[in-house]
């Protein structure tokens, strides 16, 4: 038997079909567009994503027929939720992470609740990426969808009521939204209340990879899948990632390199901190229990590199097309084999932790007549780790030190780049035998929670492929270079709230 593991990602939805050894046996990929109908609004057809998910499943159990699939778990993007009609149809489109429709909204509903208050509840800081906010526009701006909806479901909960009918999630999602009490471990009422929702709105909450229900008939004869194979909702793609690239103890994190960058660790508590707090470092469940995590992350860093590949490196990325490539390989290959002296800020929308600042915009600072491709794409690379350096130094001003990093995600596929990350972080970087650890963490908490694997045979899937040892000389280099984008971020403040509201825009 094998178990399949589906990731509903921000760009594509992917299912990878494994055995009992955890050995990948199947995969399928399908990507969607990500829409933006005005300003603020970065969206998803989440018709067009259950379609997606439907066919990568068909494709992955269709693959794997030899060693049919058992179980399925499927993880998530956070935050992006679908308002649903009683009959299951949608009636709207699921807010991505990088939506910044409510940033309006989010100060004066934080004042009134209490911005402390907010955070010991739910373990989050005001930001207008998560639910609360999003649910607050669609209440004030599509009240015909607010008053019909009769349920909202986060994108993995989406995809397995469309395979099992039953509406469920999980506890590190439900806390993604900011609608849950991370101590209480359910629904808020105080947070509802004030948001004017009802709790029947919502789906029920079960412990991560537990299953929801089972592959209906219908479903079972559409996707080639036998009928009743439980589906489980396993969670918030980070932590399920960290499952499954073995980052599940403390001092071990996942770094999942792809449309966003995450670094998200194992905690043994509950921490709701002051610093924390200051620095927008959230406290929620993990999806393994007894375990807690945070996030740090930056919004744009995969999607500044595909606008780097689109609008820059148009000449690699058509050579890289032509020779049969990957253009971010190619891209990454072009970059200067040296320490760039530009300093280059990929706030190309709105920033994560540690800054959430909605007002995000990019920089490149140092620009020379001598300036080369090389020196710029080079600067685009060590940018966008430098954001995330910045992310673990705040971690660790609150003591919560990381000593190894395992990356996951396509961009973990270069050594060039984790080299890179290597040196500017400061700490060992590993790549996994699996890259594609979020459906592998999902596979596994499914298979688990179904009864159908062994806890001690499955922690064995994850396999350290390579590590990357950081340079110290060139990590003394990166910290004298991190300390001007540090000033450079800092002393742009007002510029990017001026252009936020800049005639024209």
């Amino acid at each position: 038997m094998s178990f399949l593991g589906v990731d509903v990602g921000t760009t594509g939805v992917k299912a990878v079909a494994f055995g009992a050894d955890g050995a990948q046996i199947a995969s399928a990929y399908e990507e969607y567009p990500l829409l933006f109908p005005f300003r603020g609004a970065a969206e998803l057809d989440s018709a067009r994503v259950i379609a997606a998910a439907r066919r990568v499943i068909a494709s992955a159990s269709a693959q794997a027929a030899s060693d049919p699939v058992r179980s399925i778990g499927i993880a998530s993007q956070g935050e992006a939720f679908t308002p649903l009609a009683a009959d299951g149809s949608v009636l709207g489109n699921g807010m991505v992470s990088s939506d910044t429709r409510a940033a309006d909204l989010v100060p004066a509903f934080s004042e009134a609740f209490g911005a402390e208050r907010l955070y010991g509840i739910t373990g989050h800081t005001p930001y207008p990426m998560y639910s609360l906010y999003k649910l607050l526009w669609l209440r004030d701006h599509q009240p015909d969808v607010w008053r019909t909806m009769s349920r909202i479901l986060f994108m993995q909960d989406l995809v397995a009521h469309a395979l099992t009918g039953e509406a469920a999630t999980d506890p590190s999602m439900a806390a993604r939204s900011m609608l849950y009490d991370v101590t209480a471990g359910e629904w808020s009422p105080e947070v509802l209340d004030a948001l004017g929702l009802e709790a029947d709105r919502l789906p029920r909450i079960v412990a991560s990879g537990t299953p929801c229900g089972g592959v209906t008939p219908e479903a079972a004869s559409e996707l080639g899948l036998a009928a009743g194979i439980p589906v489980s909702c396993c969670g918030h793609d980070q932590p399920v990632g960290a499952v499954g690239c073995g980052a599940s103890r403390p001092g071990v994190a996942a770094f999942s390199i792809g449309t966003v960058e995450c670094i998200c660790p194992a905690l043994d508590r509950l921490i709701l901190d002051p610093q924390l707090m200051r620095s927008n470092l959230a406290s929620y469940p993990h999806v393994v229990g007894g375990l807690w995590t945070t996030v740090l992350f930056s919004i744009t860093a995969g999607s500044v590199l595909r606008w780097l590949r689109d609008q820059v490196a148009v000449s690699e990325a058509a050579q890289a097309a032509a020779d049969g490539v990957d253009a971010y390989s190619r891209i990454m290959e072009a970059a200067s084999p040296e320490p760039s002296r530009l300093v280059v800020l990929p706030h190309f929308g709105p920033t994560g932790t540690p800054h959430f600042d909605p007002d995000g915009a990019g920089a490149v600072f140092g620009l020379k007549l001598s300036t080369t491709r090389a020196e710029l794409f080079r600067g685009f690379l060590e940018g966008i780790s430098y954001e995330m350096k910045w992310n673990l130094d705040t971690l660790g001003g609150a003591g919560l030190n990381v000593t190894e990093l395992r990356a996951v995600g396509g961009g973990a596929r270069s050594p060039i780049w984790m080299q890179i990350k290597s040196d500017i972080l400061g700490v060992p970087l590993s790549t996994m035998r699996v890259s594609e650890s979020t459906c592998l963490g999902a596979a596994r908490l499914a298979g688990v929670g179904a009864g159908l694997l062994d806890l001690e045979a499955a922690e064995a899937w994850a396999v350290v492929g390579r590590t990357f040892e950081p340079d110290p000389n060139r990590t003394a280099l990166y910290e004298e270079r991190f300390a001007i984008y540090r000033d450079l971020y800092q002393s742009m403040g007002g510029a990017r709230k001026a252009l936020r509201t800049m005639k024209g825009d």
